[in-house]
Formats: structure tokens, sequence, C-alpha cells
């Protein structure tokens, strides 16, 4: 099967469906960021607490935060 992107928020996310069902989603900008959900809407939903983490972990680690991911990310709360 093959992954295909969605842009919300201006952020890529990738998905790809899995045999079993349900999608796996990733945020290419966050590496590592990952997430699973029964729909797609499920996991652009569920994407958004591995992202909060991502962002936990990357500032306490002085690690560099894509601009376009921050924004999004603290505007949406």
């Amino acid at each position: 099967m093959e992954k295909f992107q969605v842009i919300k928020n201006g952020i890529v996310f990738e998905l790809e469906p899995e045999e079993e069902g349900g999608f796996t989603i990733t945020a290419p900008s966050l590496p590592g960021c990952i997430s699973y959900g029964k729909t797609i809407d499920e996991a652009l939903e569920m994407i958004k607490d591995a992202m909060r983490g991502w962002l936990e972990v990357a500032k306490e680690e002085g690690i560099d935060i894509p601009e376009e991911v921050e924004k999004a990310v603290f505007v949406t709360h």
C-alpha cells in the first residue's frame, strides 16, 4: 500500500494504510513522531498528542523546532 500526504495547518502529514485496517501517521518534519488511528480523521487527531510530546522533549533537549509546526501546534490549543 502506498503512503499519501495530507497538509493541515501548514504541516505535512504522511498516512499509510495498514493491512489490518487503520492508518499509521507521521509528521516528517518531526523525525520519529508517529501515531495511529482507525480512520484518517482519528489519525490526524492522535498525531496531535504525539506532536505535543515530541515538542516538549525537543524543547528540553534544545532541538530546533520547525516554525510552521510550533505555530500550528501552539496556536490550536
